[in-house]
């Protein structure tokens, strides 16, 4: 019978610290599970290895630089064309915008914010990021509305300009004087071209403004919420009683 009694003593005494290893045992799986879930949301914030702001802002650089190297070039073609129709000013202000940009996303982005110098370069990049929506769309208009004016002119060259008239059926009949241009062709093929490029790349450029704005906002509440929520309901696991 002693040697019956050992053995139980043994099992139960064997028993305890089974059921205590048991507990980190199930804890450990649990983090396993985890740590996929958390890989996964990492790899969602990025691209290429940045994160997916990070990318909006070299995109902002880039389309910034080319819309102000042929605002340039073609202010360089007439000295008497106005500087909404060079539309150099559109690309330095998105170029601001992504200097500020790579800033904050390179040094000190966190989606919570922690402190307040955090919270105000992320709504003022916003706020920037808006006013070069609203930049490029008025740089497009003004680049769309001179290549229609330039669609329907004919021109003649003198010695130190170049003459366009809109026709005499037109309600608003004008004659656009282009100085320092010799051959007009500069203007009704080279100017025109440009005018596309600069339609084109102030588009590409709006939309990518809007894409950053929506990326800051949805970093800013809808990530809080999703944190809140995850919050409550690990609190809520916490509070269950012990079986």
């Amino acid at each position: 019978m002693g040697k019956d009694k050992q053995p139980r003593g043994q099992r139960r005494q064997g028993g305890l610290p089974a059921t205590d290893a048991a507990g980190p045992d199930d804890m450990g799986p649990k983090k396993g599970k985890g740590a996929p879930k958390e890989c996964g949301e990492e790899e969602a914030r990025t691209c290429c290895g940045c994160r997916f702001p990070l990318l909006l802002a070299l995109l902002q650089l880039a389309l910034g630089i080319a819309v102000t190297v042929v605002g340039f070039l073609m202010a360089s073609i007439s000295s008497s064309l106005l500087v909404r129709d060079t539309p150099f000013w559109a690309g330095i202000i998105v170029c601001l915008v992504a200097y500020l940009g790579l800033f904050m996303l390179c040094v000190s982005y966190q989606v919570d914010e922690q402190t307040c110098i955090q919270f105000v370069m992320k709504l003022l990049y916003f706020l920037l990021s808006a006013l070069g929506l609203m930049v490029c769309v008025l740089a497009t208009a003004f680049a769309a509305h001179h290549y229609s004016q330039l669609s329907r002119v004919t021109c003649g060259a003198t010695p130190d300009a170049c003459h366009c008239k809109l026709p005499s059926a037109e309600p608003l009949s004008r004659t656009f004087v282009y100085r320092d241009v010799t051959d007009c062709t500069s203007i009704t093929g080279t100017f025109k071209v440009f005018l596309l490029t600069q339609m084109l790349l102030n588009l590409v450029s709006g939309l990518v403004c809007l894409l950053a704005c929506f990326v800051m906002w949805k970093h800013r509440y809808q990530v809080f919420y999703v944190g809140d929520r995850m919050y409550s309901l690990t609190a809520s696991e916490g509070q269950q009683p012990k079986v």
